[in-house]
């Protein structure tokens, strides 16, 4: 039987095709993204970042057993670890902590985190987990996926470095835990009545993650 998140990716198949393929992901597999939007994109996930620790911050207070408050709470932990990574990528582009701590958030960024958000209060927490898994899983499927195409982890590709993390054994293994953690948490709190609520909100994020590359092809505000 199909785990939950396979099940939510068929069911909003359109959206997902929409995030995984979009172009922005594409120029990143050939090199051919733009520096600046990578930059612009760089800025807004740092600051992405620190919204999703806050939501898995709320996953603590949503869990229902110690068991899932200790996974929500190491989540935590694990993104605020991300972002001193992600500071060092960004120098190599250019980009002083400063930089990023100045930066307003774009629109693209405040209805993505706001919605993750505003989910997980409005509901429980599997309506959070759906919210937070298309990212989570989204970048490791994108990432393996453009890992296998030939040239994009050349050093040629001056965004190798994102597919080869995202690919890797480490993020991975994040992403696999969230499947199995979501499926935990649907053992407690699905019906088959909320399957068509939790399909609407999947598809949801998806378009908002399509809506953040593009933020990043605009360089919008």
């Amino acid at each position: 039987m199909a785990d939950l998140f396979d099940r939510l990716r068929d069911g909003a198949a359109a959206e997902w095709s929409a995030y995984v393929d979009h172009p922005f992901v594409e120029g990143l597999a050939d090199g051919t993204l733009a520096p600046e939007a990578y930059r612009h994109y760089l800025i807004q996930d740092y600051l992405f970042l620190i919204q999703f620790a806050r939501a898995y911050a709320l996953g603590v207070y949503k869990s229902d057993s110690l068991a899932e408050m200790r996974a929500f709470s190491a989540g935590v932990a694990s993104i605020l670890s991300e972002m001193s990574l992600h500071v060092r990528v960004c120098a190599g582009w250019g980009l002083a902590p400063e930089d990023l701590e100045a930066a307003a958030e774009a629109r693209a960024t405040i209805a993505y985190t706001r919605f993750v958000l505003d989910s997980g209060l409005r509901g429980d927490l599997l309506d959070l987990q759906v919210a937070l898994v298309p990212c989570i899983v989204g970048y490791a499927e994108i990432a393996t996926a453009l890992a296998a195409r030939p040239g994009a982890l050349d050093a040629a590709n001056p965004y190798r470095d994102w597919i080869a993390e995202y690919a890797g054994t480490g993020y991975q293994e994040v992403a696999a835990k969230a499947r199995a953690l979501l499926d935990a948490s649907a053992e407690r709190r699905l019906s088959e009545a909320r399957m068509p609520q939790l399909v609407a909100l999947f598809g949801k994020a998806c378009r908002l993650e399509a809506d953040f590359w593009q933020m990043g092809l605009d360089r919008a505000d």
